[in-house]
């Protein structure tokens, strides 16, 4: 039987013993690969995913086929298609692993079913989501207000560990910009 890292998870709650033998029932870890897709636009939301190790990405594929990154995450993350995990539908993103990861699943009823029993936990997946949405609205401005040489240095403090692991393109689409102009910038910041 797998051991879910609960209190790794929920650091700092203050969960006791018998609450955390009952979170780890709702997760499940899965292992994935680099190049797997966990989910594809399309499907259905029911589950988030916490990334133990590794990287994810949420990308959104245009009717022409250009594949745009949206997130990225990794360790300590959480990853899914919020819009429709919380309001309901199809899956607007997909979620490819970009690097081996060990992840854990639980679902929205899941946690759901948890919020009366354990207090916390309710309280720190809000705390979560509010975190969530503040970054999210940070990048958009910066996508908005930066140059591409801002986004470039934001991206390289904010995540110092994966660029050498994630492909050229990716990394241009989260950036908005083309595989080109990240070639040129890398050799820009390289003289400076």
């Amino acid at each position: 039987m797998q051991t879910i890292p609960v209190s790794t998870i929920f650091q700092g709650t203050g969960l006791s013993t018998g609450e955390m033998a009952l979170i780890e029932t709702v997760f499940e870890e899965i292992r994935v690969k680099k190049g797997d897709v966990i989910l594809h636009a399309g499907q259905l939301v029911p589950s988030q995913y916490y990334v133990f190790n590794g990287c994810l990405r949420t990308y959104y594929l245009t009717e022409g086929g250009k594949d745009i990154t949206i997130q990225f995450a990794i360790s300590d993350w959480w990853i899914s298609d919020y819009t429709v995990f919380f309001t309901g539908g199809k899956a607007l993103l997909n979620i490819e692993c970009v690097q081996d990861a060990v992840i854990y699943k639980i679902s929205k009823d899941s946690m759901e079913a948890l919020y009366p029993q354990i207090p916390q936990i309710e309280s720190f997946f809000r705390i979560k989501m509010e975190r969530f949405f503040a970054s999210f609205q940070k990048r958009i401005l910066s996508n908005l207000a930066m140059s591409a040489k801002e986004k470039y240095k934001t991206f390289l403090k904010t995540y110092p560990n994966i660029e050498a692991s994630i492909k050229n393109y990716h990394l241009a689409s989260y950036l908005g910009i083309t595989p080109e102009s990240l070639s040129r910038l890398r050799a820009e910041l390289a003289h400076e």
